[in-house]
């Protein structure tokens, strides 16, 4: 347990006696910060956390993993790292190259020697380039992997930065190249007029080359309360095209058409429809019922029809999906005249592929997908004037690790690259159970383990559920290695507030719900005890993120159903999150703690708030990185401060960075997960030498 800070625990609401641990470099926060750091890493570390920890950095540096690629201008590019080149190389090869065993890479930049060229911290956050040629490049530059970035142009051809080109200062936002001397700015840099209260461009400005940005003018903004305005620029039409947007909140867009003296026209869909257009056509999905002139669209129907008839006032919808109880519509683009359809149907992979002519809509299904795992399938071009309708497809099991295959139309299917096997799977199985939660709705979940395990084994427990973003079971080298391979059994959940069976299913564990979605993975706890499978002293549950909701709700609600919580990058402290970095954002997910209704609700699922002396809490982990400037890592701090307070085992760690992440390279990636699985083992009493024997 870390030492203890005797400061008074929370009596109200907004009587916060730990607001010091939200000073993110404060010198007293520090200093908690490293006596925390050192006491866990003491208590944790040691001979088998060293090892764990490279085998890990081993396995995330291995040299046969597959390459992912996207190709710009006919060439292939990738961000490669590894144990000499922890930062990474950005490089390119040919298609012909990379299908060989050996690829021959083109180096565009070293990130590890400008950094220590530069004395900066420099983390890779993708380069935007020019299309059609690709010669020219905006970096994003980030220090310690925070979601900021620094906005620098660089040379590909010469592979250099350009000496008096595009270069601004840190800040979260982007860019999109309009042509060579003119860049549509959507950052928050430049003042307080620039950025919204969840800390994301408020504009969109127009920046010219050579002129200061202060001299940008506006072609776009939104309300300061909004979340974010951006724009993209579309290459498939033939005339300059500007898509600008401006989110009102997470679930809640709306869009105009325009070029790049600003917006022309306002596009009449729902703002809470998701869609895409390309070559003439648009594909649309509203997230709730939308009823056009006498018809009514159930939520998540997916309809198509030509675009230019949509901008005259047409509303002639062809329906191409309509959801299940339990069919759900993940994902749609267009690529190269097709509009790719991802499907989940009782959470097995789908994939569907629809043409439109002047006539109809023409059809096609994907088949051999897995029943259990995960199928993707992306365009292999990154932009969209550049596409000949080829599609990327990954497919992994649990126990399979994926493969990289190209799908040109009309043709089968060719593996280009395989990943190596990192976990012994013999004797391994994964199976799909469905545990029934408190208000009876089925809950599934997938369980990976020995087909014929140990009495009580150790199992290890992770979901999300939030934001309509649904878990699927992938191959989970890393986990496979360390607990997987020495015995331990592994379920992911499928909880409500995720994504797997559509809105429904999201808004099931949204706001006011969202403790029903704490509800049912408790109930797959109680599910794995039922069945025999092990004991609730051997679960330990894991959660980042909105999971940190998750996990610290199971400490306060549930603790009786585990042995060990293990809390990464967390938010927890649901009367203040919207006043922390990204915050404001998430209201939609959550709800408005100033608003008294909201906070009626919000307030029952804040453990910040409901921790309570007294109780039979597990011991807990809590974990952050300094530099994340999405989830304010004062969350995870002052969690710990009040439980260590009460008397209760929590564990505190902090990287100095790693941005909304776990690291911001692979060592240490490895150090962050190693420990808490060291944390975990040593909680439920798994105890075990580097070689796993009990």
């Amino acid at each position: 347990m870390g030492s203890i800070d005797f400061r008074p625990t929370l009596v109200a609401p907004d009587d916060d006696p730990y607001l010091w641990l939200e000073d993110v470099e404060g010198e007293d926060a520090l200093d908690w910060v490293a006596r925390q750091h050192k006491s866990t890493l003491a208590r944790f570390g040691g001979t088998t956390f060293d090892a764990d920890q490279a085998l890990l950095t081993e396995i995330f540096d291995r040299p046969d993993r597959i390459p992912y690629v996207n190709r710009r201008g006919g060439l292939l590019y990738n961000l490669w790292t590894d144990a000499d080149h922890p930062r990474g190389l950005f490089r390119r090869t040919t298609m012909e190259s990379y299908r060989s065993a050996h690829t021959d890479w083109d180096v565009l930049l070293d990130l590890d020697a400008l950094a220590e060229a530069e004395d900066e911290d420099w983390i890779w956050a993708g380069a935007v380039t020019l299309p059609p040629e690709h010669d020219r490049a905006i970096l994003r530059l980030s220090r310690g992997g925070s979601d900021a970035v620094v906005l620098r142009e660089f040379d590909v051809l010469n592979r250099c930065m350009v000496e008096g080109g595009f270069f601004l200062p840190e800040a979260k936002g982007g860019v999109d190249w309009l042509d060579r001397d003119h860049l549509l700015l959507s950052s928050a840099y430049g003042g307080d007029d620039k950025v919204t209260s969840s800390g994301y461009s408020r504009t969109v400005r127009l920046w010219q080359r050579g002129k200061p940005i202060e001299s940008a003018p506006n072609l776009f903004e939104t309300a300061p309360s909004h979340m974010a305005a951006w724009a993209d620029v579309d290459r498939t039409t033939n005339e300059e095209q500007v898509w600008y947007a401006e989110k009102l909140d997470f679930f809640n867009t709306r869009w105009h058409l325009g070029d790049r003296h600003g917006p022309n026209i306002a596009i009449d869909l729902p703002t809470d429809a998701w869609f895409d257009t390309e070559r003439g056509w648009l594909a649309v999905r509203p997230r709730q019922a939308w009823t056009v002139g006498d018809k009514t669209y159930q939520a998540d129907t997916l309809l198509g029809i030509s675009f230019s008839s949509f901008l005259k006032g047409c509303r002639n919808f062809q329906i191409l999906f309509e959801a299940g109880e339990r069919r759900s519509l993940s994902g749609f683009y267009w690529c190269g005249r097709r509009l790719v359809v991802a499907i989940l149907d009782d959470l097995v992979s789908v994939y569907e592929y629809w043409t439109p002519d002047q006539t109809e809509w023409r059809r096609s299904v994907q088949t051999d997908l897995p029943n259990i795992g995960v199928a993707n399938v992306w365009q292999f071009d990154d932009h969209g004037d550049d596409s000949n309708g080829d599609l990327i497809g990954s497919v992994e099991t649990p126990l399979s690790p994926p493969s990289f295959s190209l799908m040109e139309p009309g043709k089968a299917p060719v593996v280009l690259k395989k990943a190596p096997t990192i976990f012994d799977s013999s004797g391994l199985v994964a199976t799909r159970h469905e545990a029934v939660s408190v208000d009876g709705e089925r809950i599934p979940y997938i369980q990976t383990g020995p087909a014929k395990a140990k009495d009580n084994p150790p199992v290890h427990m992770t979901a999300y559920g939030g934001f309509g973003h649904p878990i699927l079971p992938s191959y989970r080298g890393a986990f496979g290695k360390i607990w997987l391979e020495r015995g331990g059994v592994g379920v992911v959940a499928n909880i409500r507030g995720g994504g797997e069976f559509g809105t429904a299913w999201h808004d099931a564990g949204r706001r006011e719900n969202k403790p029903r979605s704490h509800d049912d993975f408790a109930a797959v706890a109680a599910d794995l005890v039922k069945r025999g499978v092990t004991v609730p002293d051997r679960i330990a549950a894991e959660g980042g993120s909105n999971g940190g909701i998750l996990i610290t709700n199971m400490l306060t609600r549930y603790p009786e159903r585990f042995g060990a919580l293990f809390c990464t990058i967390p938010l927890v402290d649901m009367r203040r999150y919207t006043k922390l970095l990204a915050g404001a954002s998430w209201v939609a997910e959550y709800g408005d703690p100033d608003v008294d209704e909201d906070w009626s609700f919000l307030q029952h699922y804040s453990a910040y708030h409901t921790a309570m002396p007294d109780q039979r809490y597990p011991p807990i982990l809590l974990a952050t990185t300094r530099r994340d400037d999405r989830v304010h890592p004062g969350h995870a701090r002052k969690m710990a401060a009040k439980l260590q307070a009460m008397g209760y085992e929590a564990h505190f760690y902090e990287p100095a960075a790693g941005g909304h992440g776990y690291g911001k390279d692979n060592r240490e990636r490895a150090a962050f997960i190693a420990l808490g699985f060291s944390f975990m083992r040593q909680a439920i009493g798994w105890e075990q030498d580097i070689n796993g024997t009990h």
